[in-house]
């Protein structure tokens, strides 16, 4: 052992003393609170969907005509299968929640102001991966609300000036949807969207790590008292315990509200009832409340205002004189989004 150890070490000179100076830098006082700690969650949940998602993958048929009986197998017969299909999907609910809290908590505090701008555009690109694997996700099981779902997306991209065809085409492999459609969904969701957020995460990460996290003052903190703490161990420790909450409460949510399947897709019916995942619920409604041009349109341009945010905001802040404007304009913007979300849950149509 003392061999193999020295061998190692010829070749990878890297002690453990070296290793606690390269990472245990200080980390500002305010991320003892868990409202600043968002960052880290949907990372881990991002972890365990990347293995539930190989794990499942290697029963499911990205097929047409196999795809609904393949999820069946994997939820009625395969051994843990229907606990590593809920595992997924309620990894999947946790980490977009996670993602929007954590993006809400950067615009709240201003933390994407100069010279942080980049790095919200990165979050934002994140946030909208994000939501198209979830999109991609639930499409997979080719039931109703997949196959059907699926659909209205594709119309809704036709509507798209200039490239709506187009993105349509590729959307769905072709003019309609069509055998090709699902193994398209699946390359998307499985490959090409967890490839590129590996790759956004790993620059959203090295810009934290250029321009340092944002330090807030606490409540509470006189002048005499130690503004940072040891990255190791206490701000380990403290996501070790995060992943072990989050791993016993997908746990739970899992085993208690496990993955069901809904109707198998049939494309002569069409349902009278279909409703997207939650988190499409205020996007859902606003395209129902206005010409379908109009509201994709102005879609379009809202996803456009949050990219552009940190510069409209410093201009905003320019001309008024305001500075936490943006505050009670976030403010405005959430309780519309939560008002069209309930709107949509509590109605059938």
């Amino acid at each position: 052992m003392i061999r193999l150890a020295a061998w190692f070490r010829e070749r990878l000179p890297v002690s453990g003393e070296k290793l606690r100076e390269l990472t245990n830098e200080p980390v500002p006082n305010h991320l003892k609170l868990w409202w600043f700690c968002l960052g880290g969650t949907p990372a881990y949940l991002f972890g365990v969907q990347i293995v539930t998602g190989i794990l499942l993958a290697f029963y499911y048929e990205p097929s047409a005509g196999r795809a609904y009986d393949s999820v069946r197998y994997i939820s009625e017969e395969a051994a843990f299968g229907w606990f590593l299909r809920g595992v997924h999907k309620w990894g999947s609910t946790l980490m977009v929640a996670a993602v929007i809290l954590h993006q809400m908590r950067v615009y709240f505090t201003g933390a994407y102001r100069k010279p942080r701008e980049i790095n919200w555009m990165v979050g934002m690109f994140l946030l909208l991966s994000t939501l198209i694997a979830g999109f991609t996700g639930y499409s997979l099981v080719f039931e109703q609300l997949s196959y059907w779902g699926a659909t209205v997306a594709a119309n809704l991209t036709d509507t798209v000036p200039l490239v709506g065809g187009l993105l349509k085409k590729m959307l769905l492999a072709g003019d309609a949807y069509n055998p090709r459609t699902l193994p398209r969904f699946f390359i998307l969701h499985a490959a090409v969207l967890p490839v590129a957020m590996i790759l956004v995460l790993g620059i959203h990460i090295a810009i934290i790590r250029l321009q340092g996290v944002t330090e807030f003052p606490v409540p509470g903190d006189s002048k005499a008292r130690v503004k940072h703490f040891n990255f190791y161990p206490d701000h380990l420790y403290t996501e070790l315990l995060i992943g072990l909450f989050l791993m016993i409460l997908l746990t739970t949510l899992a085993t208690i509200f496990p993955a069901g399947m809904g109707p198998r897709a049939d494309p002569l019916t069409t349902p009278e009832l279909i409703k997207p995942e939650w988190y499409f619920y205020a996007a859902f409604r606003w395209l129902k409340l206005m010409p379908l041009t109009a509201a994709v349109l102005s879609t379009g341009f809202i996803v456009f205002v949050m990219f552009a945010w940190p510069f409209i905001d410093a201009a905003i802040r320019r001309w008024t004189r305001v500075s936490e404007a943006s505050v009670w304009i976030g403010i405005a913007g959430v309780l519309a989004i939560v008002a069209l979300t309930v709107w949509e849950a509590a109605v059938e149509h």
